[in-house]
């Protein structure tokens, strides 16, 4: 009985271990994207199975020291494993499966100097059309070109600030162009994402336009609407 108690305490460990290290074995390429996400699924499994059967022989066995110090620890571990998959999936369903948001859907900023960079990337380059316009306009209406009476310069030099102050790989900034482009980088699955912005004078304003858009993945779980929301606040 202690072997099986040993076992099960085991596995919470092992389901929260899983959970942690198929993001890092995604990013340094030991593992595909689809096989990493199947971890991800066995690890939620798992949990639920070590979870249940820790909390059963808890209340069965009555452990005590160590032993029930670890049963509860296992038992946390096992929690966690699971909701981390779980709110990921949850996330996934609550939003359109697209992966380009922009503030801007009828003219897009446009990548230059990101192209090259993106030149194997599994999504291509291009803004995908008007379905995907108008799936972001029902789940993200609330983003829109960022207009000010500040002069164009100035705002130009806030957006890079803030672009920095978020940690994104500034690829190129071209103040003649108003065109800000940048590469933000994921926690966890350190998934690569571009970034760019249009800054420019409109009839006496100054328009500011973002794009946030994934390099693979057909939906980005709500990461780039997330993304453009959090530099808009900040500006």
């Amino acid at each position: 009985m202690k072997t099986i108690q040993s076992l099960v305490i085991l596995l919470g460990f092992i389901a929260l271990l899983a959970v942690a290290a198929s993001g890092p074995l995604y990013e340094s390429g030991s593992l595909s994207l689809g096989v990493a996400f199947s971890v991800l699924r066995w690890a939620a499994y798992i949990a639920i199975a070590a979870f249940l059967l820790n909390i059963i022989l808890y209340v069965v066995r009555r452990p005590r020291g160590a032993v029930a110090g670890l049963s509860v620890l296992s038992i946390v571990a096992a929690a966690v494993a699971f909701y981390l998959p779980y709110s990921f999936y949850q996330t996934a369903q609550s939003v359109p499966p697209i992966h380009d948001i922009t503030t801007d859907v009828t003219d897009p900023p446009k990548f230059v100097a990101i192209a090259p960079l993106r030149k194997d990337a599994p999504n291509p380059l291009e803004y995908p059309g008007s379905d995907t316009a108008q799936q972001q306009l029902e789940a993200y209406p609330d983003l829109e070109t960022y207009t000010t009476n500040e002069d164009a310069n100035a705002v130009f030099a806030k957006a890079l600030q803030v672009a920095n102050a978020m940690g994104w790989e500034i690829v190129e900034s071209n103040e003649d162009e108003g065109r800000i482009e940048a590469t933000a980088t994921t926690t966890w699955f350190g998934f690569k994402d571009d970034v760019v912005i249009r800054v420019q004078e409109v009839e006496g304003e100054t328009h500011l336009d973002i794009r946030s858009k994934s390099r693979v993945g057909r939906s980005d779980v709500g990461k780039n609407a997330e993304r453009i929301r959090a530099f808009l606040a900040q500006l």
